[in-house]
């Protein structure tokens, strides 16, 4: 992955694009659980919009984290600042990479458990689902620590195409 100035406008509106996307899913969790787990139980319960809903936005978020993923490997992303410690570099790139699994895994997990009516792999999906809310709260206050505590302006990065 090569360094950049800055995040591109694509790679800027995808990933807010994909946070706003990311809301509705938790909030289509219950009708979605309650579909599949009816199922599972072998009770006549159909699908409804809503977990069809989900099901679609689950495959968007995937598609979506696919390009940015080829995004950053064509264009590059910016270095993390140069006065954070080792250790906190090495945290943004595990969390990063962490969130680029999670952004593929739980879609697949989804899909999987949903189809093959897997519940152990509901099972998955849901502790990936809580693996994504951990690591997103990280994220968030990692950025903030950065913009509020440190002010070297991380923020601006995910605002501004080139920094």
């Amino acid at each position: 992955m090569s360094n950049a100035p800055g995040y591109s406008k694509t790679q800027i509106w995808l990933h807010w694009l994909v946070v706003l996307l990311i809301i509705p899913q938790f909030l289509l969790h219950d009708s979605m659980a309650h579909t599949f787990w009816g199922q599972a139980k072998g009770e006549s319960v159909s699908p409804d919009v809503l977990t069809y809903g989900h099901i679609v936005l689950g495959v968007v978020i995937l598609l979506l984290a696919a390009w940015r993923l080829v995004l950053r490997a064509t264009h590059g992303t910016p270095e993390p600042p140069h006065d954070d410690p080792e250790l906190m570099r090495f945290g943004a790139k595990a969390i990063h990479v962490l969130l680029y699994l999670l952004l593929f895994t739980l879609p697949i997990s989804g899909g999987l458990a949903y189809y093959f009516t897997l519940g152990w792999m509901a099972e998955v999906h849901s502790a990936l689902t809580t693996g994504l809310l951990i690591l997103a709260g990280l994220h968030i206050a990692a950025a903030l620590y950065h913009q509020y505590f440190l002010k070297d302006h991380l923020l601006r990065r995910m605002m501004k195409a080139g920094g």
